[in-house]
């Protein structure tokens, strides 16, 4: 009798255990009544009828990765590339992504590599190597419409990489390299139009300049004789001293600049220079009084 109580009390205690599930968290169990989807468990501790309520999938809630396997695409422009790719999915329902489809991951890969060769075979090469983000949201807007029976959101398709064949490859860099040659001799052939528009303008604004300051030597050299006129008539012939010794001394220095000339013989009227030396002197006193 004791030992059947103890059996009893053994059997019980064994119930119990069975019907108390540790769910952790990040994840939700399914429970089945006689293989029937009856309520599903959270996070946490959970308790069961043994025997008659039993645990059916254990579904993870977490976002997860899946890798897209390198395919073969060929592009509207019948250029074959390789692309590949990787996809991140959350399942909300447990129920829907247990029993609405057989494999569900398995089911997400093949309905993104089939949405993946078909909007990348819309377009060109040169699109699809540049636009890749716009490649993964299309994929995307597709494939979460069409999860969301099962229970799944995909959250983000990334592509990895876009691998065209080697001649191509190469075609591409020969083609590159023409280009940043062409965009080379562009600008140097500006840089050149550029140097000699500057160099003419700075040629044309220095010839102003002569010009303007030749115009200014000739109205300050007209106006000297215009002054020296009017000291003659006036009576004044110190002023004339003055303007010929100025041209006399002005004469001797272009003499002596002269690079084919280095000695110069010629006669001087000491007496007269002295004069004409002395009349400047003289008129330079004049000024003074006067001023």
């Amino acid at each position: 009798m004791t030992s059947f109580a103890i059996a009893i009390l053994v059997f019980i205690v064994a119930l119990i255990f069975m019907g108390v599930k540790m769910v952790p968290q990040g994840f939700a169990y399914t429970v089945e009544r006689f293989g029937r989807y009856v309520y599903t468990l959270q996070p946490g501790l959970g308790l069961l009828v043994p025997v008659i309520y039993q645990v059916g999938r254990k579904v993870n809630m977490m976002e997860q990765v899946l890798d897209i396997l390198p395919q073969q695409v060929i592009t509207a422009d019948n250029a074959n590339v390789n692309i590949d790719g990787v996809v991140f999915y959350q399942v909300f329902d447990p129920a829907k992504a247990s029993y609405e489809v057989a494999n569900l991951q398995h089911a997400i890969l093949n309905l993104i590599m089939t949405n993946l060769r078909s909007v990348c075979g819309g377009l060109e090469l040169d699109h699809l190597l540049s636009k890749r983000d716009e490649i993964g949201v299309r994929v995307l807007t597709i494939v979460d419409e069409a999860t969301s029976a099962w229970g799944v959101k995909v959250l983000r398709v990334e592509i990895k990489d876009i691998e065209p064949p080697q001649e191509l490859v190469r075609a591409m860099n020969l083609q590159m390299t023409a280009e940043r040659q062409k965009r080379a001799q562009i600008t140097e052939a500006e840089g050149k139009k550029q140097s000699q528009i500057l160099e003419a303008e700075g040629a044309k604004s220095a010839a102003f300049l002569r010009a303007e300051a030749r115009e200014r030597e000739a109205l300050a050299e007209a106006k000297a004789t215009q002054m020296v006129s009017q000291a003659v008539a006036q009576g004044d012939v110190q002023a004339l001293n003055y303007f010929v010794a100025q041209k006399y001394v002005e004469a001797l220095g272009k003499f002596a600049d002269s690079n084919q000339q280095k000695t110069i013989f010629m006669p001087l009227d000491t007496s007269g220079l002295m004069g004409s030396i002395g009349s400047i002197n003289e008129l330079w006193k004049a000024m003074k009084d006067k001023t």
